[in-house]
């Protein structure tokens, strides 16, 4: 399976209206400990689903693979993919690149990742999250990792205009414990982690669940580990020809969230602008041209 192709968990999802019984079984058991779940033999993968083997045949080959060693095949790859370093990401891209220019060549993969992302993108999941986000009752706690913590502060910023009690907690290992002392039941955590998943965050997304958070995850069609916590979970496609990953798409959805959040909160909203305005005034942060 090419890194263009849609991820075994992206298959599993996009097929769990049509599948049995016993195969959503497997499917909920596959994901619980997603990709490492799928690779043992196919008699421990349908033991610890508690279905039989034959189930565990059918399904993968109702989800589009030919047989279980393809399956498999299929995850290990994505494995691979999910602990891949920067150059090893390059070496790759750049054995298989054609002559076509970067630009159009990086713009077509953004684009891609933005039609099949928005393709997969769970309405409810949207409606439901914004709601949670906009309710004021709760407290909000945003987090992002080592690269995605520019994507939290973007989001901390709009979101600390918007409605009041939201607190960005800092991704330093040894200061997030303090934060979890403030959160409560119900309270809602908003989580941004992509592949090279982050054990401090897997285990503060553990603690903040333990407390009873709601947590929001925006995350790669890999999935993070923290998708078996999270109350709603965005899979986003992130892959472009380029050392790094893509951030584009996530942004497009991180701001779609912010101008639907900004619509449910817009009288509370409008006060606090109007109030920040009159703050940059007084301060004469910004230059006023006359």
């Amino acid at each position: 399976m090419s890194e263009n192709a849609s991820t075994v968990a992206e298959l599993l999802q996009s097929s769990f209206d049509n599948l049995t019984r016993a195969e959503r079984q497997l499917s909920h058991s596959l994901m619980e400990n997603y990709p490492v779940s799928g690779l043992g033999s196919i008699t421990a993968v349908a033991q610890n689903a508690g279905v039989s083997t034959p189930t565990v045949a059918r399904m993968v080959q109702k989800i589009g693979f030919k047989g279980f060693p393809e399956f498999q095949a299929a995850l290990r790859k994505e494995v691979e993919a999910t602990i891949s370093d920067p150059i090893a990401k390059h070496d790759t891209w750049a054995d298989q690149a054609p002559n076509e220019h970067i630009v159009n060549k990086f713009t077509e993969a953004v684009i891609d990742n933005i039609r099949h992302s928005l393709g997969q993108l769970d309405i409810e999941t949207f409606e439901s999250s914004c709601e949670l986000m906009a309710d004021t009752d709760r407290s909000l706690f945003v987090v992002g990792g080592r690269i995605t913590r520019a994507l939290a502060d973007y989001f901390f910023l709009h979101m600390q205009v918007l409605r009041k009690d939201v607190t960005h907690i800092q991704s330093i290992s040894n200061a997030w414990p303090h934060y979890l002392l403030d959160i409560k039941k119900d309270d809602v955590i908003v989580i941004f982690d992509v592949r090279r998943y982050e054990n401090s965050t897997l285990k503060l997304a553990e603690m903040a669940a333990e407390a009873g958070a709601k947590i929001i995850l925006f995350t790669d069609q890999w999935l993070s580990p923290i998708a078996k916590l999270a109350d709603h979970t965005f899979s986003l496609k992130i892959v472009v020809p380029s050392a790094w990953d893509s951030s584009v798409t996530t942004m497009l959805l991180v701001e779609t969230i912010i101008a639907d959040v900004q619509q449910r909160t817009w009288p509370e909203t409008r006060e606090r602008m109007e109030e920040l305005e009159v703050m940059f005034d007084r301060t004469r942060f910004f230059r006023k041209f006359t």
